[in-house]
């Protein structure tokens, strides 16, 4: 069974920074790629970034590129979301997730991330 640990999150002000980590653990070898997704109150999961293990590619939501930055963590299977520059809107819990095939087929239990103006 694979799982997923999520560390980092907390409470920051507008135009700070935070890094959030999750590495994952058990069969994990077929794996292509890690991610982050978040949910605020009200509204739906929506994607913010991934990583791809073939080729390292970064994809990211609009509404982020810029500001965050997802990298793998010392070869493991783990990724790391650096996010500078937060905004208010950026208050979700944020959710990891590993993907095999075409499939987000494992999430972590999400941690709380609030930015207050």
């Amino acid at each position: 069974q694979v799982q997923l640990a999520e560390s980092g999150g907390g409470s920051v002000q507008a135009g700070e920074s935070m890094r959030i980590s999750c590495a994952a653990s058990g069969p994990t070898r077929t794996s292509v790629a890690m991610g982050w997704f978040r949910q605020a109150p009200g509204k739906e999961r929506e994607f913010v970034a991934s990583l791809s293990w073939s080729r390292y590619r970064q994809t990211y939501a609009d509404s982020v590129k810029g500001r965050f930055t997802i990298s793998r963590d010392n070869g493991r299977i783990a990724v790391i979301l650096q996010m500078n520059n937060l905004k208010v809107d950026d208050t979700a819990v944020y959710y990891c997730a590993i993907k095999y095939s075409t499939e987000w087929a494992y999430w972590g239990q999400g941690i709380q991330v609030t930015v207050s103006s």
